[in-house]
Formats: C-alpha cells, structure tokens, sequence
C-alpha cells in the first residue's frame, strides 16, 4: 500500500459562532462539500465500511466538524467524558501544527461522549483538563443518553466544535498549515472497523501515525 496523504482547505465563516449547533449542522449540509472517510486500511481483516462523511468549518473561535455516519450497529455505553468511546460507534479527528511534533486527537462516541487528549506519541500522552473538555460543544442528532448496541440500519450526525485555544491556533495568522487525519471506528462492536480520511499504510490498524496526516489548511 502506498502513502496517498490527502489534502483539506477549510474556509473561515465568523457567522457560525452565532448559530446553535443544530443551526451550524443545518447551514453546513447545504453549504459545505463532503468529505468521505472511506480508507479501508485493513480490509482483510476489517472489510465493514459504515457510510462515513464530514464536512468542516472555521471561525476566529472554532473549528467545526460535521460528521454524518450511516451503518448497521449503534452503540453508546460511555458517557463520561475521556472514557474509551473508541469502543463504540465513534468518529475521530488527529492535528497537528505542521512545524509540531504534538498532537492532539478529538474521539466522540454518537452521544457526543469525548475523549481527547495531547500527545508525543501513543504512549506519552496528557489528558486535556475538565475545563478544556467542557469548552468543547457538541451535538447528537442521537441524543446524550447511553444506550447498548443496537442493530438495524441507522443514519446519525454529530457535530462538535473545538476551541482553536486548545490546539493554540491564532487564525490572525492565516493561511494556518495543519497535518491531520479523520477517522470512523468501533472497537467493541459487533463488526469492528477502522476507517479514516488519509490513508494509513500499517500491518494493524493504528490511528496514531502522525507520518500519514492528511494536509490541512484554514484559508
């Protein structure tokens, strides 16, 4: 498998500050391009693909995430905030400053339940605090209740903003250079999958390989 990084431009729209996030959600479906999580990295092993998309968005305050996921397995049993929601239907978002070797990486299970993180590498790591958790808004068409897997065929949408203040971002620097990858899983399903934007070229499923970030840009 080679390494075909993938390439994002982000435009800046101050007026989603003012919106509900079900509003930004609304606005962004009938404004913002699709982008599709379809990286079967692992397909022997991992064949599953949920219908995965994002759109994105910034503002002088946030960057914004859309996601829209359609597949045959919801889960939702972690509900506090930095517990292992990779465990249950879950969409991801890994960035970098591209002259940075930090990292940080977003993961929200489809009742907006986060577990995010700054890190060197997998395994030398540091929580974000309880304040930064909180600064961070999201919305689930799915609600924020937990609830145990469920099968059927079922469509949901999650959007999140995340204060650029955590990822130290000043957007009166722009164009802003950013390395980073999105990513669809569920670890503990009954048909575990790890998809992401940019390809991933690893014998096992790994999404913390800053070397296979996509290029991200905020115009």
């Amino acid at each position: 498998m080679s390494n075909t990084a993938k390439r994002l431009e982000i435009e800046r729209c101050d007026k989603l500050d003012s919106f509900t996030l079900e509003e930004v959600s609304e606005y962004m479906e009938q404004n913002y391009a699709k982008n599709s999580i379809d990286c079967r990295n692992w397909v022997d092993k991992y064949p599953y693909q949920p219908v995965t998309t994002f759109a994105a968005a910034y503002s002088s305050k946030y960057i914004y995430i859309d996601y829209f996921v359609r597949g045959n397995y919801l889960k939702a049993v972690n509900y506090i905030d930095n517990s292992p929601v990779n465990q249950d239907s879950c969409v991801e978002f890994f960035v970098k400053k591209a002259d940075d070797e930090l990292y940080y990486n977003f993961e929200f299970n489809c009742i907006g339940t986060a577990h995010c993180k700054k890190r060197i590498r997998r395994d030398d790591s540091t929580p974000l605090s309880q304040e930064e958790l909180s600064s961070i808004k999201r919305f689930s068409s799915c609600g924020t209740r937990p609830f145990e897997e469920m099968e059927g065929l079922f469509a949901w949408n999650l959007i999140v903003a995340i204060p650029l203040s955590i990822i130290k971002i000043n957007v009166k620097c722009a164009p802003i250079y950013l390395k980073g990858n999105f990513y669809k899983c569920g670890d503990k399903t009954s048909m575990p999958h790890y998809l992401s934007w940019s390809q991933i070229d690893t014998p096992n499923p790994d999404f913390h390989r800053p070397e296979f970030f996509g290029d991200i840009i905020l115009r």
